[in-house]
């Protein structure tokens, strides 16, 4: 559901950005306002907190972030205070700050190797992954996971690239398993 949610009032906010040709305001807004978020989560508990009047949520908000943020972003907050959707702010912002690197053409990678790489070796892989796809920036990131083995996991967007050992260990398993003797 939160996802569903998400994507709706992601998009909404994402189509006004471009009507308005302000994706790029919008989103430096929507990073820093993520942030901001994630440095305070009494606000969000406020935001959430059902004993509290919508009206005294908007007052808050109103108090917070006027003259802060731009009028139309600001408008969004309201429109999400007031249909109940707070609580599902993060994938709304996520899914809009997604929608914008992909009109710009930027793609996210997430890495993961069983192994720290070095510095030379992540910038092989970033420029095999900007030759492989049609993204003309890649926002890399990495992560370790020994129980790999061995071997490299790619996820970009909805697609995974799983090279890993510990993946054709357990492959190699299955298969086992379908030999009758």
């Amino acid at each position: 559901m939160a996802k569903l949610v998400g994507a709706t009032y992601g998009e909404a906010l994402f189509e006004l950005a471009v009507e308005e040709g302000k994706e790029e305001v919008f989103l430096n807004e929507v990073v820093q306002l993520k942030d901001l978020l994630l440095e305070n989560p009494d606000f969000g508990r406020l935001m959430n907190h059902p004993k509290i009047l919508k009206e005294e949520k908007i007052k808050v908000l109103e108090k917070v972030f006027e003259g802060r943020i731009s009028r139309e972003l600001l408008g969004f907050l309201h429109l999400i205070i007031s249909k109940d959707r707070y609580g599902e702010i993060d994938a709304i912002l996520d899914y809009f700050v997604d929608k914008v690197k992909q009109l710009k053409g930027i793609g996210i990678a997430y890495v993961t190797t069983a192994l720290n790489l070095s510095e030379a070796k992540k910038k092989e892989i970033e420029l095999k992954l900007l030759d492989t796809t049609s993204f003309k920036k890649m926002e890399m990131h990495y992560q370790v996971d020994e129980e790999l083995i061995g071997g490299i996991v790619i996820r970009i967007g909805d697609r995974v690239v799983d090279s890993s050992v510990r993946s054709k260990l357990f492959e190699l398993q299955r298969e086992l398993l379908k030999v009758q003797i």
